[in-house]
């Protein structure tokens, strides 16, 4: 009676199983980086449009009729400054102004939030 030896795997097999778990985990990786950068843009993006939003809202709550022009400045918001230029110009009702406000953040050049606001003459 011939008895069947286990001889396990081969040098080959062993190179493939390596090959295919080196391409996995480099997948894996690459997932984890770009997530890590898209949330990073989300939190960004996610707090300049709350400068914009509290930045509207100020000029609401102050309730003076907003000159026309521009204006610009910096705010602070969670440990961090943020640009922001702010462009009031007139509607046909000549009881309405329109308010653009544009964030960028603390190195950017591109925009991180654009909010549009309407504001009636009170």
């Amino acid at each position: 009676m011939k008895r069947k030896h286990n001889r396990g795997f081969t040098l080959l097999e062993i190179m493939v199983a390596l090959a295919v778990l080196a391409i996995a985990l480099g997948a894996v990786i690459k997932a984890v980086g770009t997530s890590a950068v898209d949330i990073g843009n989300l939190r960004d993006r996610t707090l300049a449009s709350w400068v914009a939003l509290n930045h509207i809202n100020m000029l609401r709550l102050v309730r003076e009729w907003p000159d026309e022009g521009t204006r610009n400045g910096t705010v602070e918001m969670a440990g961090r400054e943020w640009r922001w230029e702010l462009q009031v110009s007139n509607t046909l009702n000549e009881d309405i102004r329109r308010i653009d406000i544009t964030v960028y953040g603390e190195d950017k050049e591109m925009p991180l939030a654009e909010l549009v606001a309407y504001q009636g003459h009170l």
